[in-house]
C-alpha cells in the first residue's frame, strides 16, 4: 500500500503544476517576455541597419554572438550526453532529472542555432551554405553536426515522455465532448483545458498503452539512443572547436581545442543543469524526489569537471607561454597583463576557485551550495568563449592593426534576449509536459523495493 501512495503522490506533485498556474509564475513569464520583446526590436533593427550599429568591425568579425553560439552548444551537451551516460551505465540516481537535461539540450540546441542568424548581416547568406556548402569547410561540417544533434537530441527527449504522455491522457480524458462547446451551462475554462490536453496527449501519445511488447520495444528505442548520442554529442562540439582550429589566428590554430572545448562544454552542461534542477524543484515542488543523492552525486561530477578544465586551461596557456611564436605571445599578455586580465582571472576564479571551494566538502553540495558554483561556472564558462574570441581577433596576424572590441548596447539588448527566450522556452514546456519522468522513477522504486526484499530474505536466518 505504501508504493501505491508513493506512486499517487508522485503523479499529484508532477500533475498540478499542469493544471494550475501561480500568479509568480505568470508574473516570471511576463518579465521573461518583456527582455525577449526588447531583443526582438533590437534585432529587427540590426538586420535593418546592418551589423554597422554592433561593435563588430574588420578585423574583429567574430564578438559576443560567436561567443553565445560556443556558450548555447556548450550547455546542450547537459542534457542528452549527462543523461545518456548515466542511462547507459545504469545510474538510478539519474532518473528524476533527466528529463530537465534533455530539455536543456534541445532549447539550448535552438538558440545555439538561433545565435548564427543573428550574427549574419544578411539572413539569405544562409542559403549559400545549403546550396553552395562544400565539406572542405569546417562550418559545413557544423552545420551538418548540428542538426543531426538537434534531430537526435529531440528523438531522444520525445521517447521516454510516450509512457507519461499516455497517462495524463488517460488522466486528463474530458467528462464532455469537444462538441459539447456550444452548451455554454456545461462548459467552463477547466472543461476546454481538459479537452484540448486530452487530444494533444492522445496524438502524441501514439496509442500507448503499457503491453510488454511495447515496452521491450520502447526500451530498446532508448538504449540505442542513449548510445549513439554519446559519440553524436562529442562530435558536435569537436567540431565547434575546430572552427577556430583550422584557423591560423594565434591561441587558435591548436590540437587541444577539440577536447578542451568538449570538457567544457560538459562542465558548463553540468552548472546549467543544477541550475534549472533547482528552479524546478523549488517551483513545481519536487523535494522528495529530486534531493540530496543528485546534489551529492552531480557535484562530485562538477567537481572533477572543474579540474579537467584546469588542468586543459594549464596546459593551454603553459605550452603557449614557453613558445617562441610572436603573435601569440601578444595573445597571451594580453590575457595576464592586458585590458583582458580582469577578464582572464574572473574566468579561472569562477571556473577553479569558487567550486573548489564549495564543492570540496560533502556539506557544501547542497542545493544553495551547488547553486552558487553553478551561477559562478555558467558566468566564467561565457567568460572563458569571450577571452577566447576577442584577444585573439584584436591581435590578428594577418597583417592588420591592433583594434578593440567594444560591445554595444544592441548586442547585450540581444543577448540578455536570447538567455531570456532560453528560460522561457524552458519553462513554458514544462508547464505541457511533466517535469519528472514519471514511469522511470516508479520503475527505480519498484527496482529498489525488490531489492530490498531480497536483501532481506538474503539476512533472514535459515530454517
Amino acid at each position: 500500500m505504501e508504493n501505491v501512495h508513493r506512486e499517487t503522490e508522485l503523479e499529484r506533485a508532477v500533475l498540478n503544476p499542469l493544471r494550475h498556474t501561480t500568479v509568480q509564475f505568470w508574473l516570471v513569464i511576463g518579465v521573461l517576455s518583456a527582455v525577449v520583446l526588447v531583443g526582438a526590436i533590437t534585432l529587427v533593427r540590426q538586420w535593418v541597419l546592418g551589423l554597422g550599429v554592433t561593435g563588430l568591425s574588420r578585423p574583429i568579425y567574430w564578438g559576443i554572438y560567436i561567443t553565445n553560439f560556443v556558450f548555447f552548444i556548450g550547455i546542450s551537451h547537459a542534457g542528452t550526453l549527462i543523461s545518456a551516460i548515466l542511462r547507459v551505465t545504469q545510474a538510478e540516481w539519474r532518473r528524476p532529472i533527466t528529463r530537465i537535461a534533455e530539455a536543456i539540450t534541445f532549447f539550448a540546441l535552438i538558440l545555439g542555432a538561433i545565435q548564427i542568424l543573428i550574427d549574419l548581416g544578411r539572413l539569405d547568406r544562409v542559403l549559400n551554405v545549403i546550396f553552395f556548402g562544400r565539406f572542405q569547410s569546417p562550418l559545413l561540417w557544423d552545420v551538418t553536426c548540428i542538426s543531426l544533434y538537434l534531430l537526435s537530441s529531440t528523438l531522444y527527449l520525445y521517447l521516454p515522455m510516450i509512457p507519461d504522455l499516455a497517462r495524463l491522457r488517460d488522466r486528463m480524458k474530458p467528462e464532455l465532448p469537444l462538441s459539447a462547446v456550444g452548451t455554454l451551462k456545461r462548459w467552463n475554462v477547466e472543461t476546454f483545458q481538459h479537452t484540448w490536453r486530452y487530444h494533444f496527449y492522445r496524438i502524441l501519445a501514439l496509442g500507448w498503452h503499457g503491453s510488454a511488447e511495447q515496452v521491450r520495444r520502447l526500451e530498446r528505442g532508448i538504449g540505442i539512443m542513449a548510445i549513439l548520442i554519446i559519440p553524436i554529442a562529442v562530435s558536435v562540439h569537436t567540431v565547434v572547436s575546430w572552427i577556430f582550429g583550422m584557423n591560423m589566428q594565434p591561441m587558435w590554430h591548436s590540437t587541444i581545442l577539440g577536447p578542451y572545448f568538449v570538457v567544457g562544454a560538459i562542465f558548463s552542461g553540468i552548472a546549467t543543469l543544477f541550475l534549472f534542477m533547482t528552479l524546478i524543484r523549488k517551483a513545481w515542488h519536487l523535494e522528495p524526489w529530486i534531493g540530496p543523492k543528485q546534489y551529492d552525486y552531480l557535484g562530485i561530477l562538477l567537481l572533477v569537471m572543474s579540474a579537467f578544465w584546469g588542468y586543459f586551461t594549464l596546459a593551454e596557456y603553459l605550452t603557449t607561454g614557453y613558445g617562441t611564436l610572436v603573435h601569440e605571445q601578444e595573445v597571451l599578455q594580453a590575457k595576464l597583463s592586458g585590458e583582458y586580465a580582469p577578464w582572464f582571472y574572473a574566468m579561472v576564479f569562477l571556473n577553479f576557485v569558487v567550486p573548489f571551494a564549495i564543492l570540496i566538502r560533502r556539506r557544501g553540495r547542497t542545493p544553495v551550495g551547488t547553486v552558487i558554483a553553478s551561477a559562478a561556472i555558467a558566468v566564467g564558462m561565457w567568460i572563458e568563449r569571450f577571452t577566447i574570441i576577442a584577444p585573439t581577433l584584436t591581435r590578428p596576424s594577418l597583417g592588420y592593426e591592433r583594434a578593440i572590441y567594444a560591445p554595444t548596447f544592441t548586442e547585450i539588448a540581444i543577448t540578455a534576449a536570447s538567455l531570456a527566450l532560453f528560460a522561457l522556452l524552458f519553462l513554458l514546456f514544462f508547464k505541457i509536459f511533466p517535469a519528472i519522468s514519471v514511469w522511470e522513477v516508479e520503475e527505480g522504486e519498484h527496482i529498489a523495493a525488490v531489492k530490498r526484499k531480497a536483501a532481506e530474505l538474503l539476512a533472514a536466518p535459515q530454517m
